[in-house]
């Protein structure tokens, strides 16, 4: 699914370590939800949405893929 999660954290200059400790969950969590690798559970996506006062709508699109690099 598609997030603008990256996008959001960058714009506040917080690091994931940050926004993680904001949600009490791991960095590699973040990072997981960022590259598309993990859809976060209803709960996270409203505690993202709180945090970033966005509807949830306006953070993820499950109608849009994510395109991953290959390493």
């Amino acid at each position: 699914m598609y997030n603008r999660l990256r996008v959001l954290r960058a714009e506040r200059r917080w690091s994931q370590a940050i926004l993680a400790e904001k949600l009490g969950v791991s960095r590699q969590t973040v990072n997981a939800i960022e590259a598309g690798r993990f859809d976060p559970s209803l709960p996270l996506a409203f505690a993202l949405a709180k945090i970033f006062d966005q509807k949830i709508e306006e953070i993820f699109d499950p109608d849009k893929e994510v395109v991953m690099k290959e390493s």
